[in-house]
């Protein structure tokens, strides 16, 4: 009896010791699912309340790769070769891409008629929260380089490394950034295409003489059903020594927007942006403006290079164009 009791003792004894390590174990495997859930937490804080990293090298490299087909003046194999390649790039990245292609008669040769392709890459096409962005520049360079101080050098082509790929080439990484990380809103990055075949002047001799930004006009004439919350244009952001002023127009027109811009510039240490009004110009935005959309420019419009055939991609740098991107992002990323 007294045998059957102790047998009793050790076997209730050791139930016991068994469900303590049954509890251990379950307390492990909790806290190693406490971590976990924690690691989780903290990945998908990281990923969807911190801003996505532009990388100006890699933007640099999309401005050298432009250059490498040569000026892209309008019907030049080098800009239809650079065209494709534009369209295709983008095509990696954004959720559909399209072509709004168009004529345009020389107003002083009316025998010649340039073709015209204005690329649009679009990124999230039913957005959560309704509206659109648009981000923009202008893909063609000039045909001559009329402001060269070697007047030998006024009837060849422009390179634009800066008067055209740095803009483009900034929109390209964002391209990238936006494919990996779609805002809640939609985007519209936008290549114009015939910024640079004006004539200087041609305001008051609008009969002979071409104006500038024909692609931004015929586009912003023919899409009026398009009409974006607002618009970032770049125009020659990628200058070594980069200097970004408050451009005139946009400043008067768009004040608000333009104090958005400046304060994400102060916010990522971006100091090329500074806090002074610089010229008026007569650039793609103003075809937005003047129909009620706000649309700035930036512009380093202080380029000694610009309309020159020094127009080359040692003048620009991939700190400049990381500078120019950083805005951008905090601008499309920084409310999340």
């Amino acid at each position: 009896m007294k045998k059957a009791k102790q047998q009793k003792k050790r076997q209730k004894a050791t139930a016991g010791k068994g469900k303590r390590r049954l509890s251990g174990g379950a307390l492990l495997l909790a806290g190693g699912g406490v971590l976990t859930a924690a690691l989780l937490g903290i990945f998908a804080w990281k990923y969807f309340f911190s801003k996505p990293a532009f990388d100006g090298q890699r933007a640099f490299a999309y401005l050298q790769q432009q250059c490498d087909f040569g000026p892209r003046a309008p019907d030049s194999e080098g800009h239809r070769r650079c065209g494709d390649f534009l369209v295709a790039e983008l095509g990696k990245f954004a959720d559909k891409v399209w072509e709004q292609q168009f004529d345009y008669r020389d107003k002083k040769d009316t025998s010649r008629v340039y073709q015209g392709r204005n690329i649009v890459a679009s990124f999230n096409l039913k957005p959560a929260m309704g509206f659109r962005v648009m981000l923009c520049a202008h893909w063609d360079t000039r045909p001559w380089a009329d402001k060269d101080p070697d007047p030998a050098n006024r009837l060849l082509p422009v390179p634009g490394a800066n008067d055209g790929a740095s803009g483009v080439a900034a929109l390209l990484e964002m391209a990238r950034i936006l494919h990996g990380r779609r805002p809640d809103f939609g985007v519209d990055i936008v290549l114009f295409d015939l910024e640079d075949l004006g004539d200087y002047n041609a305001e008051a001799f609008p009969d002979s003489l071409n104006p500038f930004c024909i692609g931004s006009e015929h586009f912003a004439a023919n899409r009026r059903d398009y009409r974006p919350r607002y618009g970032i244009l770049l125009d020659m952001v990628g200058e070594k020594d980069l200097l970004i002023k408050k451009e005139a127009i946009s400043r008067a027109q768009a004040p608000h927007l333009m104090d958005r811009v400046w304060a994400a510039a102060r916010k990522v240490g971006a100091g090329a942006f500074v806090d002074e009004t610089g010229v008026a110009l007569q650039d793609d935005h103003v075809s937005f403006l003047k129909r009620g959309i706000p649309v700035i420019d930036l512009v380093d419009f202080e380029y000694p290079h610009w309309h020159t055939v020094s127009d080359t991609p040692d003048k620009c740098s991939a700190a400049s164009l990381q500078q120019v991107g950083d805005v951008l992002v905090e601008m499309i990323y920084g409310g999340e």
